[in-house]
């Protein structure tokens, strides 16, 4: 069967840019039209949903790790009507020990791994992803996640395909937190990727596409 690419927002980490989904651009293009989510102007995950949702399509499916995921969530508590379905990486429901500079994030994102070899491939990339950004980009998402408002509503307003993934290294969300927030919506399911830490689509490209195509092809049927 001949699937229609679906328009796919794409939405980074904290301190992170479109590095983070390189691979997934690439290896989607034959299923998705994907495009990168700008998280680095707004200091609210509000601002940050509103102005994704006025570039995106009209209807769409959404992706994001971390800062990116919780700007997902909110893009469906602003608009439920225009998200198709919806995947969330190492993201969780509560704010407990967040990193509060960009050495810390960075140090936390790539800490050891059981694969050593990664860790250090990983680490150069996501430096430089850092450097881009810039600090002041990071303290204004650092802001916005602070001052994230009470994720229920945004929860509530999930009734869509539902893809919850989280690193069994992950440092920043534990995957126990990723495994409460899948439960908390219906229709989600959960993966876990072993051997990998906060920046899944980076540190395990293959098996993050292979669970993306999978949710996008669901998503015809």
């Amino acid at each position: 069967m001949i699937h229609k690419p679906m328009p796919l927002v794409l939405l980074p980490a904290m301190g992170c840019d479109g590095q983070l989904w390189a691979r997934q651009v690439v290896d989607l293009g034959d299923v998705a039209h994907p495009e990168l989510g700008d998280l680095t102007v707004d200091d609210t995950l509000a601002g940050m949903a509103a102005r994704v949702l006025a570039y995106a399509p009209p209807r769409f499916a959404v992706a994001g790790v971390s800062l990116g995921g919780y700007v997902a969530l909110e893009m469906v508590r602003q608009a439920a009507d225009r998200i198709d379905r919806i995947a969330l990486f190492g993201t969780r429901a509560t704010m407990q020990m967040r990193p509060r500079t960009v050495g810390e994030q960075g140090m936390l994102a790539t800490a050891p791994h059981s694969d050593p070899m990664l860790t250090s491939i990983i680490s150069g990339p996501v430096q430089a992803m850092a450097e881009r950004v810039g600090a002041d980009v990071f303290e204004r998402q650092q802001r916005a996640l602070l001052a994230r408002p009470d994720i229920e509503p945004a929860i509530a307003a999930v009734h869509v395909p539902t893809l919850v993934a989280v690193g069994d290294r992950d440092r920043i969300c534990l995957p126990a937190d990723a495994r409460e927030l899948a439960d908390r919506i219906p229709p989600a399911k959960f993966h876990e990727l072993h051997h990998c830490g906060h920046l899944s689509p980076m540190e395990r490209p293959g098996e993050v596409t292979m669970l993306l195509r999978q949710w996008l092809l669901y998503a015809h049927t």
